[in-house]
């Protein structure tokens, strides 16, 4: 277990990570609009996030309903569990299985709930799909700006890359970009100090994980 100090490890730091990562993956499910997809990556984003909409916009469903729902939405949207392992950077080389498997759920249900906390600050927002590369076969970037509720722009808007993966016919969101920054990269960078300062401990870093998904849930995190 790690110490009630370390909880405040990734807020401060982490929380500049935290805020653009959860609120354009959050703006993602909140609306994509305006031109039409043109490629089969830019139809599954397109497509998926009015599934994320519906679900968190269910006022009338238990929490713990909507918390599973959401769940089951990332983990069919996004392949959470390579993007837990990508984090975990070189310490995932020698946490055994279990440890692995143990970090892996605890990354789902911290990215549920971070997810969900964003959504109030970014209602009514949406993005608006701009284009698409394929990078290599299967590997694609799905280019977006925020937009006003009306899929218009104003000004400099704010560019979102999705990094879109076709495994086996089924596509994945792996990372994003806000900026030109890639997130799932920034947040790898994090853990690995998390991990530099306990250790090397991947059940430490699990067990942060559940406490800082515990206040999120409380509405004390965010």
């Amino acid at each position: 277990m790690i110490s009630t100090a370390s909880v405040q490890y990734f807020p401060g730091a982490y929380r500049r990570l935290l805020a653009p990562f959860a609120a354009f993956m959050l703006a993602m499910v909140i609306g994509v609009s305006g031109v039409s997809a043109a490629t089969p990556a830019e139809t599954f984003v397109q497509n998926n996030v009015q599934k994320g909409l519906t679900i968190l916009n269910n006022k009338s469903a238990p929490k713990e309903q909507v918390i599973n729902e959401f769940r089951d939405f990332l983990l069919s949207l996004t392949d959470l569990n390579r993007i837990a392992m990508f984090t975990l950077g070189p310490a995932k080389r020698t946490a055994s299985d279990a440890d692995k498997k143990l970090f892996a759920t605890a990354f789902a249900e911290y990215a549920t709930a971070i997810y969900q906390s964003r959504l109030t600050q970014y209602s009514g927002q949406t993005l608006k799909v701009i284009g698409s590369q394929e990078r290599a076969k299967g590997d694609y970037i799905v280019r977006t700006v925020m937009a006003n509720p009306d899929g218009s722009t104003s000004g400099d808007p704010i560019r979102v890359d999705f990094r879109v993966l076709n495994d086996n016919g089924h596509f994945v969101v792996i990372d994003v970009s806000v900026v030109g920054v890639w997130l799932a990269i920034e947040q790898r960078d994090q853990f690995t100090a998390f991990l530099g300062q306990h250790n090397n401990s991947v059940p430490a870093l699990t067990e942060h994980l559940k406490k800082l998904t515990a206040q999120l849930r409380a509405g004390k995190g965010g």
